[in-house]
């Protein structure tokens, strides 16, 4: 433990032991929580960012919408608005939040909304005249209001829950204990080829309980860029000197994707969920051709020229099992 982490570890016991006793509070049922006729999935982790949620919720939109009215409800974080919003898909970033946007629309067939309070969410998902079969709460492990029927917790390749400590001495929002709520655990970003062995290690470590399924999956990213009336494929930046914009917990993925492929590069990194000012969009309109991530995009289309500004699509994958995986989820949609 570095030295730093020492003298933070402290603050950590007692943030911890505040957020175990809250969720024995939840457990002995003294905190109330609520279910709901309708099947809801929660997509969370026990660390705070880049744990690769918005793919996921993405995964399961496509595997669902199919034969299902889906909706997500997500808190918008950072947006400036409060409340219920159901999204139509024109509102600004700022408004709605950068992921609620990016999932209206890359699937605009789906309901789409923020709500701090999630109890209130769904209730209002459930007013609407059709009603959504299935609702899946983006980033909910935490939000113990809400009983969901099926809990999705995932964890990096990097950085699993089990090496980590409690904030501020660590990254986890919650004592490690808090994963035994998981029913589908996924560990997100592994390498492209994972062995046998890498696998098992994990699953010691995680220390899984019974009943609790393990699956491994890995970011697949898109061989072209798209603006907003282009697609080009990605070599053509071989030809042209860009830069990358990025405002997400941790890029060093997509930059080592985009040197892999030879790509010469600036790359302006900001925080996860930045909200760009104007002296900050001014800047950015002088670099010429940008490339961003899709979360970035719905951020910047507005105050960059279309011409100017592109996005790297990233996919989910199932390593193995993605049968078994895909079943679970179906099956608990038709339960109800």
């Amino acid at each position: 433990m570095s030295s730093a982490r020492k003298l933070l570890y402290p603050f950590s016991l007692l943030y911890g032991g505040v957020m175990q006793l809250r969720n024995e509070l939840y457990d002995r049922g003294i905190f109330s929580s609520k279910e709901y006729e309708v099947p809801v999935i929660a997509v969370g982790n026990l660390s705070v960012g880049g744990t690769g949620k918005s793919p996921m919720v993405e995964y399961l939109i496509s595997l669902l919408k199919d034969n299902y009215r889906v909706a997500t409800l997500s808190r918008g974080y950072k947006r400036s608005s409060s409340g219920f919003l159901l999204l139509n898909g024109n509102e600004p970033a700022a408004e709605a939040g950068d992921e609620p946007l990016q999932f209206k629309s890359k699937f605009p067939e789906i309901m789409v909304a923020v709500d701090e309070s999630r109890q209130h969410g769904i209730q209002e998902l459930l007013k609407q005249a059709a009603p959504p079969d299935v609702i899946i709460l983006d980033d909910a492990f935490q939000h113990r209001k809400v009983t969901a029927g099926l809990y999705i917790l995932l964890t990096p390749y990097g950085n699993l829950y089990s090496d980590d400590l409690v904030l501020p001495a660590g990254n986890l929002r919650e004592p490690k204990a808090g994963a035994k709520r998981a029913d589908l655990v996924v560990v997100t970003k592994c390498p492209a080829e994972i062995s046998s062995e890498a696998k098992q290690k994990i699953r010691t470590r995680l220390k899984l309980q019974p009943g609790q399924e393990l699956y491994f999956s890995n970011i697949s990213y898109s061989e072209e860029i798209f603006g907003r009336k282009e697609v080009l494929p990605l070599k053509e930046l071989q030809k042209r000197h860009f830069t990358l914009v990025t405002g997400i917990a941790n890029p060093q993925p997509l930059v080592g994707y985009l040197k892999e492929h030879s790509l010469k590069f600036d790359h302006k990194a900001f925080p996860d969920h930045h909200n760009f000012s104007a002296s900050e969009i001014k800047e950015l309109r002088s670099k010429g051709l940008l490339l961003t991530t899709e979360k970035d995009y719905m951020r910047l289309k507005n105050d960059i020229p279309e011409e100017d500004l592109f996005y790297l699509p990233i996919t989910t994958q199932i390593v193995d099992g993605k049968k078994v995986f895909e079943k679970a989820i179906l099956d608990f949609a038709q339960k109800k």
